[in-house]
């Protein structure tokens, strides 16, 4: 039926899912003894992190997906949020095989629901609690709807359930028939830590996890999947027996998906597959790599090319055999000569040549086939060269702590979602970190899909939501809307004239020649188009800061220049959360280097980018920056002495280059009530207020607001109240969901 397809067939259509398990560290290197860490919510319904067998045994779920890519960065975003929710000074084990570990250390899960915590308790009982601390990660699949269709429409099928139960029954058999491969190519379990087996092997293997050393039930559990009726039969005596406590406990290295009894199979029939075979990949922070994802997808369709099984019962028994031999080889020997190798490579080609695929796939077989011939180049092959004194203890505390630094080494960023902007990379965090779904509606658009069972918000730029009525934002995008609203409600503003063409504009330069003014764009944000001049402006440079006004908007307002410091409080439903102190961008001279140089070393530091994805932004010496320099004396080129400070912008916007400081504590309370007042008289559910404070040590009162208004802001940015570049910060992101989703403070 493949050969009968299209070349154009979707045939890499499908879904993906990942599941990896990991155990906590602790700072001695020992199995952490902490509860599960109560920053990500409650355990019972997390979509994505939750507790394995042990307490400090983290499994880590991602949601569906549609292809391989985006299965992964899922799994980097939630291993990075777990990581950033243990304590500091824990870290993820990177390696299936636990450090030196003792049956007292594991603490079973305390899970809440009694009958898990109970199964748990009985599998320790059954296969020792030690045994449990082996991890690994399994790889869930469906072939996608089109494909699956296209096959059935060609076969001779009657019933769609049936002819989709053969096509993974074909795919499971199959599996357990070559999986052999994949424990050669990708095993990495080399070896137990000292009294972890009573009897273990005397030399470093391929992979203990994939051997009978590994996690897999009692000799007297045989199931057979020569037809689902039988599968299913012998599943079913198996719990009646007591040798398996439900039908999960079956370990095999594929399990049949998509319904909670497998009987419901022969009627409702198998969704997707998961495969339990593989080892963390120590030398991959995600415990496995992009290129393993898209090998395993290309041998899974192979799988579907080969030919049904004859016997069914017999060959995989041989292949078990097989799998036993090659898990327990050295890892750096050969596949032995018994091993059909050629059959499985010769139908991965296949599938390529047949299905046009294009020359990634074809490299992805030239590495198979390297590594089949030099063994030293599987994952096994590799780890062998880190092996000291018959322990992999060293190494995994290297890897780990490692990969633990990088997590922290952009804590305000989202692994693998950089790409996005940063107060929405900061919102899905606490989202994921709070257990509540998310999907990307639009990644260019920052728009994101949260929900909690049936309760759903989307969320747009992480804090345009459903709480704000349409028009509010955009009567604060109108600053002449806001200085009208404001005014009205008896708020200060300040003075000034709007203007649509320029030459009416510059007739208004003679009533404010002697007076220092601003002059802005009337609906833009991120203080883009501002010039400020404290001093009285020259007739020359209010024309320039007309021209960069206009070019940002076909209205330009010019207003009275307010005294003071600004600041920027922001306003949430009602309270104020956070106050910050925006300092304009500027350089302090060192008596050695120019103005651009100070520039340049100022952008080395880290929390310093651009487009809103970095706490600080990028200074530029655009002509805004040239125009503040130009006033002051200056040009780039002018070394300045050393303590010598140059001003670059008037606006002190982040946006813009500015440096933050967090006030938050010490803002005197009637200022952070006047700017809630502003947002609510405005009718906004999330604000930025800028308000100008002469001197904040003088509360504002009724007849003495002791402030002037100078903006509101929709969508006010939330990473510079959180990341500042001095003071403690304040979280605002997780204020929005508990807000949105009270149900889960």
């Amino acid at each position: 039926m493949l050969q009968r397809l299209q070349p154009n067939s979707p045939i890499l259509q499908g879904n993906f899912g990942l599941e990896r398990e990991s155990l906590r560290i602790n700072h001695r290197n020992k199995l952490a003894q902490t509860p599960h860490p109560t920053s990500l919510g409650n355990r019972s319904f997390h979509p994505y992190i939750q507790t394995d067998y042990s307490e400090p045994q983290l499994e880590l779920i991602t949601p569906v997906s549609h292809s391989t890519k985006e299965a992964l960065r899922f799994l980097g975003a939630i291993t990075d949020v777990a990581s950033r929710s243990m304590e500091k000074s824990e870290y993820l084990w990177p390696l299936s095989m636990p450090p030196y570990i003792t049956e007292e250390e594991i603490q079973i899960a305390a899970l809440e629901n009694d009958y898990e915590y109970q199964y748990r308790v009985s599998l320790g009982q059954r296969y020792g609690k030690l045994l449990q601390s082996m991890s690994g990660i399994h790889y869930n699949f469906e072939l996608g709807k089109d494909l699956t269709q296209s096959l059935f429409e060609i076969s001779d099928y009657e019933h769609f359930v049936t002819f989709r139960n053969d096509l993974y029954l074909k795919l499971a058999q199959n599996f357990l028939r070559y999986r052999w491969l994949l424990t050669y190519l990708y095993g990495a379990s080399p070896l137990a830590e000292a009294d972890f087996f009573k009897k273990p092997p005397s030399y470093p293997v391929r992979s203990l996890r994939n051997s009978s050393y590994g996690y897999v039930n009692a000799d007297d559990v045989q199931i057979s999947f020569s037809s689902l009726e039988t599968y299913v039969t012998k599943l079913e005596d198996c719990v009646a027996s007591g040798k398996l406590s439900a039908e999960k406990e079956f370990y095999s290295a594929v399990r049949l998906r998509g319904s909670q009894r497998n009987r419901d199979y022969l009627t409702k029939g198998i969704r997707y597959l998961e495969f339990r075979c593989f080892d963390l990949n120590p030398f991959e922070a995600l415990a496995i790599s992009q290129e393993t994802l898209d090998t395993v997808h290309l041998f899974i369709l192979a799988l579907l090319w080969l030919d049904d099984l004859t016997d069914v019962d017999n060959q995989l028994a041989h292949a078990q055999v097989l799998n036993e031999q090659i898990a327990l080889s050295h890892p750096l020997e050969e596949l032995p000569e018994t091993a059909d190798v050629d059959s499985i490579l010769i139908a991965m080609e296949h599938v390529i040549r047949h299905f046009q695929l294009d020359e990634y796939y074809r490299q992805l077989m030239e590495t198979i086939r390297a590594a089949i011939a030099d063994p030293s180049l599987t994952i096994g092959g590799q780890l062998h060269a880190h092996i000291e004194n018959h322990s992999l203890e060293s190494f995994g505390r290297k890897q780990g702590q490692l990969f633990h630094a990088d997590a922290w080494s952009a804590p305000y960023a989202l692994k693998g979602y950089e790409n996005m902007e940063l107060s929405t990379q900061m919102i899905l965090f606490d989202a994921i970190q709070m257990g509540l779904n998310i999907e990307i509606l639009d990644e260019n658009d920052q728009f994101i899909k949260v929900w909690h069972t049936d309760h759903v918000e989307l969320i747009k730029n992480g804090n345009m939501t459903s709480k704000d009525n349409y028009v509010v934002p955009l009567a604060m995008a109108n600053k002449t809307v806001t200085k009208k609203i404001l005014h009205g409600a008896g708020f200060p503003v300040p003075a000034g004239s709007e203007f649509r063409q320029k030459s009416e504009a510059l007739r208004y330069f003679a009533q404010v020649r002697d007076k220092a003014i601003v002059v802005k764009p009337k609906s833009t944000n991120f203080g883009l188009g501002i010039s400020i001049f404290q001093e009285p402006a020259s007739l020359s440079d209010y024309d320039k800061a007309l021209d960069i006004a206009f070019s940002e908007d076909s209205d330009v307002l010019v207003e009275e220049f307010i005294p003071g410091t600004e600041y920027r409080f922001f306003v949430l439903d009602g309270k104020c959360e956070a106050v910050l102190l925006r300092v304009a961008a500027n350089v302090i001279g060192d008596g050695i280097h120019t103005i651009q140089e100070l520039v340049d070393l100022k952008n080395q530091n880290p929390l310093r980018g651009r487009e809103h994805r970095s706490p600080l932004e990028i200074i530029d010496l655009g002509d805004i920056e040239l125009l503040m320099l130009e006033q002051q004396g200056y040009r780039p080129d002018t070394i300045l002495a050393a303590g010598v400070k140059a001003d670059l912008r008037g606006n002190s916007n982040i946006s813009t280059g500015g440096d933050s400081i967090d006030v938050t504590e010490t803002m005197d309370e009637s200022y952070k009530q006047i700017a809630a007042d502003m947002a609510t008289a405005i009718g906004a559910w999330v604000c930025g207020v800028d308000l100008i404070i002469p001197d904040p040590n003088i509360p504002s009162t009724q007849d003495n607001p002791a402030c002037t208004c100078i903006e509101l802001n929709f969508n006010p940015s939330m990473y510079m109240h959180t990341y500042c570049h001095e003071g403690p910060g304040q979280i605002v992101t997780k204020k929005i969901l508990l807000k949105l989703f009270p149900e889960l403070a």
